[in-house]
């Protein structure tokens, strides 16, 4: 399994509850395709560099994983249509 670097940012306008039911969510999407959240963090809320659907501040989440491919291509079809999820991105690590 590879190493990956996973950032994504939630709406601001949630509840912290909603919030971290979505962090939540993402690693059962880890967990339940035989990979393993090595570290997260939270980053917080913060401002967008430019508006995103109708918001200018987001909480932004880092996570590390070591995931399979098929792993990272659920994260990224459901991440796709989550609608909490303004934003994703995974990067493979280079270290």
């Amino acid at each position: 399994m590879k190493k990956y670097e996973v950032m994504f940012i939630v709406r601001a306008n949630l509840e912290q509850e909603a919030i971290k039911a979505e962090i939540a969510n993402v690693n059962t999407i880890f967990a339940n395709n035989d990979s393993k959240v090595l570290e997260c963090k939270e980053w917080g809320l913060r401002e967008l560099a430019y508006e995103i659907e109708h918001a200018r501040k987001g909480y932004y989440v880092w996570m590390l994983v070591e995931a399979t491919p098929l792993a990272v291509s659920e994260f990224n079809r459901i991440a796709g249509y989550n609608e909490n999820i303004i934003r994703h991105i995974v990067v493979a690590d280079g270290k």
